[in-house]
């Protein structure tokens, strides 16, 4: 099961942006000394190593299943993708918030020749940002149907989109901070500017890494289908020698494979044989109309007209 090629190709172009802006950004504030530059550079590394992470994640996850893991490893990505919200919440978050810390005890503007540096790299850098940006609306545009933003990103079964849009959000309004950070340092000589701006990246940074780190938390734990699949697969279980789901549960092993359980109704004169026949033409009905319904259990029963209770 391999990363879809939209996920792969918005990693990559975060990838490429985020290795060349954090090299810019460690030479500014090598420099100009600005924490806000700072406080970007490791953002930048951070972001870079989170795409790696990504990337190894859907390596992992295209690994056969075994005995001691018959399911699979499809969930890789997903303990990959809630690695990344750790990494941006201590590497990025917490480090912002350490270096503004000391930056508003020893306040200094920005002297020297280069001070002209931070502004050239900061444009630089949100032009390499929003081509980023683009790549990964783009990409998800194309799964993302009518669905807004925020319910995209809460539903999407897949984790690596998600994780890039918020990321590429969160840089571009970081490189949005530290913009006005450094402009109102030049133009005041009042260091605590790049200070407040080195905070405001640290809090947006750890905000981004705790959604992201509930989002993945859901995945982790098993969540069903959508509801558009569930319906899908109701409908499509129904059928010669099949009369009503008696009740269905759904939980995704990995972004693209959907494990189904369900109990279905058969008649009290069906033979094993008829009832058999019965469930192997469900299993191909289900898959047809939600083909990542990898894996399918049918439990035949007789209706009694009253609830089931959950799969045993």
């Amino acid at each position: 099961m391999s990363a879809p090629s939209g996920g792969s190709k918005a990693i990559i172009a975060a990838l490429s942006a985020n290795l060349s802006i954090a090299v810019m950004k460690f030479l500014a504030f090598a420099l100009t000394g600005a924490s806000s530059m700072l406080a970007e550079a490791i953002h930048s590394v951070a972001d870079s190593g989170n795409q790696v992470l990504l990337l190894v994640g859907a390596k992992q996850s295209r690994k056969e299943a075994t005995k001691l893991h018959p399911f699979g490893y499809g969930r890789e990505r997903y303990i990959y993708a809630f690695i990344v919200s750790i990494v941006l919440f201590s590497v990025g978050g917490l480090f912002a918030l350490y270096e503004a810390y000391e930056k508003f005890l020893d306040p200094h503007g920005i002297e020297g020749a280069w001070w002209w540096v931070p502004l050239a790299v900061l444009g630089g850098a949100i032009i390499a940002e929003g081509t980023s940006f683009r790549t990964a609306i783009r990409e998800s545009n194309l799964t993302r149907g009518k669905a807004s933003w925020a319910k995209y990103i809460r539903t999407a079964r897949s984790p690596e989109l998600p994780v890039i849009l918020l990321e590429d959000f969160a840089a571009l309004f970081g490189l949005a901070f530290a913009l006005v950070g450094v402009s109102m340092t030049l133009i005041t000589g009042d260091g605590l500017w790049d200070a407040a701006s080195t905070a405001l990246i640290g809090i947006l940074l750890v905000t981004v890494a705790a959604v992201l780190a509930i989002e993945t938390k859901s995945l982790l734990l098993g969540e069903s289908a959508t509801v558009t699949d569930v319906a899908k697969i109701e409908r499509a279980l129904v059928g010669d020698g099949i009369s009503r789901v008696i009740h269905l549960r759904t939980v995704h092993l990995g972004p693209e494979e959907l494990l189904v359980a369900a109990k279905i109704a058969v008649e009290e004169r069906d033979t094993g044989v008829g009832i058999a026949r019965a469930i192997n033409a469900a299993e191909v009905r289900v898959r047809d109309a939600v083909p990542i319904a990898r894996v399918i259990y049918l439990e035949p029963d007789i209706y009694s007209g009253t609830p089931a209770g959950p799969p045993a």
